[in-house]
């Protein structure tokens, strides 16, 4: 059953607090160095899994966005994508031979910006993947595009590469937001990229935006979600922007001044919502949208959605390999990173073939813990009898303290506990982060040391 946000004022402000995302559990801050290429190798053969998602980090930008902190190199310099490439290739031909028993079923290309790569060199990656790893004949193929610099062929290029997926990264339509956060692109440009993404046959179609940028009011979002729903992607992310200059170095140049007040953040969201939601897109929780006929929206109504490190997926069966810089793979029971900077990065690939520099091995506890936040995450729900059958405990004595936490939310009417079942009622979809936090052992000592965003 579809779960309609309800927005309370009144709980808003008492439970819009920071915290994590939970793309993983443990998340990467977990990661400890000391972790390599053994471990790879010992995670795939602990895994149960032969089916793979792969993920292909692009750092390379043209032009700096003064909100962004991805992991990104700005250059104009195309010949430094074929020295990163060179490097990428050796790393993908010294890992494939690991997955041989894997069929890859779902392959996402992020940075970055992907499309920074000519056509020439995205022919290059491909070729090499194809060479070195099994697709599968209708494997998902997604990409990161930014509409600004989009060369004219590449669409064509990468449907004849067998894309079928591309998400666009448009943030906001309005001038003057543009303009603070270094990104002018205009309405016309993205319409025209979409229709010709259309043509072509691209299945799904995302939108990224983020909410919280200098200059953003509730009326000047309200239109820019107007114009988007009116271009109708099959999905929209709808970030919440975390002002994290300590971190950003970017970021600083955006003068907190022409941010909005919490209370106007609050207001564009919740805007944002209703007009998503009365518009045929089902929300998926946190930060994200999709059309009701969209495969995610499905998963969710059909209890087999999932989430990792690339956000909601219907591909939870699938072990995640990350090639590139600061590149992060989940494979069976553990998390592996890449090298983040990129002359470590390559110096890692020439001499040993591969980056991975840190990791975690999840035990028995996180593994378990993993499971239900991820049941929460998607699907707003669990039967604590089929977790307790599945990793054979009783459910409330084993959680008795994170029950015990919860009791808050449950007075205040967020989550129904009962004899089988965790419930989140329509209440508490908003603050599904703050609920999967009851259940994280690794918090309070994170949360010490480290900036979280918002939940809201």
């Amino acid at each position: 059953m579809i779960k309609l946000p309800f927005w309370e004022d009144s709980l808003i402000k008492k439970y819009n607090i920071s915290g994590p995302r939970y793309t993983s559990y443990p998340t990467a801050l977990s990661l400890t160095s000391g972790y390599d290429q053994q471990a790879l190798s010992s995670a795939i053969e602990q895994s149960a899994s032969r089916a793979l998602s792969l993920y292909i980090h692009i750092p390379f930008c043209h032009q700096l966005c003064y909100y962004c902190g991805c992991n990104k190199i700005i250059t104009r310099h195309q010949s430094k994508a074929d020295v990163y490439l060179d490097h990428l290739c050796a790393e993908i031909r010294a890992q494939a031979p690991f997955f041989k028993d894997y069929q890859v079923e779902q392959l996402h290309l992020g940075g970055g910006t992907p499309t920074f790569l000519t056509e020439a060199q995205m022919t290059r990656l491909i070729t090499t993947l194809e060479q070195h790893f099994t697709f599968t004949k209708d494997a998902q193929r997604g990409i990161e595009i930014d509409p600004r610099s989009l060369a004219d062929n590449m669409l064509v290029a990468l449907k004849e590469l067998n894309f079928n997926r591309v998400s666009f990264g448009v943030q906001d339509f309005n001038d003057q937001v543009q303009e603070a956060v270094n990104r002018p692109q205009e309405l016309d440009e993205v319409l025209s990229i979409l229709q010709q993404a259309r043509a072509l046959g691209f299945k799904s179609i995302n939108m990224d935006m983020i909410y919280g940028l200098p200059h953003q009011t509730p009326q000047s979002y309200r239109k820019t979600i107007e114009q988007l729903i009116a271009l109708g992607p099959n999905r929209v992310s709808l970030f919440n922007y975390a002002h994290l200059p300590d971190r950003f170095a970017a970021q600083r140049k955006l003068k907190e001044q022409d941010m909005p007040s919490a209370e106007q953040k609050l207001q564009i969201f919740k805007n944002a919502l209703e007009q998503m939601t009365q518009s045929g897109y089902q929300y998926i929780g946190m930060d994200h949208f999709a059309k009701l006929d969209d495969e995610l929206a499905i998963a969710q109504r059909e209890n087999h959605l999932h989430r990792n490190f690339q956000g909601y997926t219907t591909h939870g069966n699938c072990d995640l390999l990350g090639l590139g810089v600061s590149s992060i793979s989940q494979i069976g029971s553990a998390i592996l990173q890449n090298e983040k900077d990129l002359k470590t990065y390559y110096a890692a690939v020439n001499d040993k073939h591969n980056a991975i520099c840190k990791g975690i091995s999840l035990n028995q506890d996180d593994v378990i813990r993993a499971h239900v936040i991820k049941q929460l995450i998607c699907h707003f729900e669990l039967d604590k009898s089929a977790i307790s059958q599945q990793f054979d405990i009783d459910f409330d004595t084993y959680f008795a303290t994170s029950l015990a936490s919860m009791k808050p939310l449950v007075d205040d009417g967020l989550v129904v506990i009962d004899k089988d079942n965790i419930t989140v009622t329509a209440r508490g979809t908003l603050f599904i982060r703050i609920i999967c936090m009851s259940f994280d052992a690794y918090l309070q000592q994170q949360i010490k040391n480290t900036r979280f965003s918002r939940v809201i």
